[in-house]
């Protein structure tokens, strides 16, 4: 193994830069798939170590909250789920380790039971990783991507066919295994900023908000009609992104920006926290029993506000959007607003319907894939971007961040869309169906590109406040006109 850093690289470029790679010639589609792949899966596994490189044995093996599992679990957890789906099921390869696939089953061991499991250490879990990952790439450079054979997946476990089609069709395996890498590894950051003791990552502060920004009006007007929600032809979306189906809705009205630790001040120092009028029941019960007063690791010093960020302590930066915000909070907010939250479809509407054109564009700005001028990706930074940033990245409506920065609340509960099919496991998705979870869209400054469209969906219980979530808010539009 290489020597491990003291910190995690700064982060002016992202802490995982994507490698170089020659293109692949136009002609041989496999190729490209093949160096899109190996990319994401490499960016992923940089910042996995970037995260666990910068610790001892004793913070990666504590469990720096109950919420979260001790970051060496994370770390073998994206070994086992890569050698499951893309060394066995993709690969049809012989298991490697397969007694660590009941430790490492995030369905049999809640995370507040998994410091006492017999886990690998760390120097075992970073070299189980490393074998996974060298058959991995084995297995991309042999198998046939452009395969569309038939599949015996099962619905509630890995398939049974070694060679299963759809899992290879346009390298679908390999971006699931970087998105879930990914996704970790962003769970990992939410785990930093939960631990105490000094700080251990860098990176730059973002650039400050554009000369615009206070000249943005308040609110965007949404025109009603339809548009296409979903996608049915993105080869690297997840199974609850899927199928594309036309949604109508009325004409809407959305924040331009997230809202922000400004505005978000407004509704603590009106005495929000304090009045029901503003809370749903469940809001206010749960606000009473956890003794809420303002959004996570926000402290109060006299008459002003610092936050705790990732082992820092600052003064509270009013111009970003407010973030470690639960859904009751940001419900509560909007009703003392007098507004609401938007409807995921409606979140989706502003994000990427072109109006010009009709088309569904895969991100706000186009189909382009995402730059730093577009939008606070990939851990670039540790904190969101000022409200009003990234003009380059707004939607065809004229709202500004909806992806990057922070994850926003809907008022949506989490189901599948119309003709939903589970794939390749119900566990990724189907099992969280029901409308207890509620929707996020956006991504954050923690998310990475390859696991952030305007398709992409998050969700989580209402009461989650370690997420690195924010809001923003809606209201009815004008009636049409007859």
């Amino acid at each position: 193994m290489t020597p491990h850093p003291a910190t995690a690289p700064a982060a002016d470029s992202g802490p995982t830069p994507e490698p170089a790679a020659e293109p692949a010639p136009a002609t041989d589609p496999a190729a490209a798939v093949r160096r899109r792949a190996r990319a994401a899966l490499e960016t992923a596994r940089l910042r996995t170590l970037a995260l666990t490189d910068c610790l001892d044995d004793d913070g990666l093996t504590a469990q720096h909250s109950p919420l979260m599992s001790p970051l060496v679990w994370d770390l073998a957890h994206i070994g086992n789920q890569e050698e499951i789906w893309l060394v066995r099921a993709a690969g049809g390869r012989p298991p490697l380790r397969p007694d660590l696939d009941p430790l490492y089953d995030a369905f049999q061991h809640p995370r507040a039971e998994r410091p006492a499991l017999p886990l690998l250490s760390p120097d075992q879990a970073r070299a189980y990783a490393a074998e996974v990952r060298d058959q991995s790439l084995n297995v991309l450079a042999e198998a046939p991507l452009t395969s569309t054979a038939a599949t015996t997946a099962t619905p509630t476990g890995p398939p049974t066919d070694p060679l299963p089609g759809p899992l290879l069709d346009r390298g679908f395996v390999f971006g699931m295994l970087a998105q879930h890498e990914q996704q970790h590894d962003e769970t990992m950051l939410a785990t930093h900023q939960l631990r105490q003791g000094p700080p251990v990552l860098e990176a730059p502060a973002p650039p400050p908000a554009p000369a615009d920004a206070a000249l943005l009006p308040p609110e965007v007007l949404v025109p009603g009609g339809p548009f296409e929600m979903g996608t049915s032809t993105d080869p690297w979306a997840l199974d609850n992104e899927r199928p594309a189906h036309r949604v109508d809705l009325p004409a809407f009205r959305l924040d331009t920006t997230p809202v922000s630790n400004r505005a978000y001040l407004d509704f603590v120092q009106d005495g929000g926290y304090a009045d029901p009028r503003w809370w749903s029941p469940q809001g206010w019960a749960h606000r009473q029993r956890e003794r809420l007063e303002a959004p996570l690791f926000w402290l109060r010093d006299g008459d002003r506000w610092l936050r705790r960020r990732f082992g820092r302590t600052e003064p509270l930066p009013a111009d970003q959007p407010v973030v470690h915000v639960c859904w009751y909070e940001a419900d509560a907010y909007a009703r003392w607003a007098g507004r609401r939250l938007p409807t995921e479809a409606e979140w989706e509407k502003a994000a990427r319907h072109d109006p010009a054109t009709g088309r569904a564009l895969r991100h706000p700005w186009g189909d382009q894939d995402p730059d730093p001028a577009h939008a606070n990706l990939g851990q670039r930074h540790l904190e969101p971007a000022p409200v009003g940033s990234y003009p380059d990245g707004a939607a065809p409506c004229g709202a500004r961040q909806l992806l990057g920065d922070v994850w926003e609340w809907t008022s949506t509960g989490f189901t599948g869309y119309p003709g939903f099919t589970a794939f390749p496991y119900r566990e990724y998705s189907e099992v969280f169906f029901g409308g207890d979870y509620k929707v996020l869209r956006g991504g954050s400054f923690g998310t990475d590109p390859v696991a952030c469209r305007s398709t992409f969906r998050n969700w989580d219980l209402p009461v989650r406040r370690q997420i690195f979530a924010g809001f923003r808010t809606a209201a009815d539009g004008p009636p049409e006109r007859s």
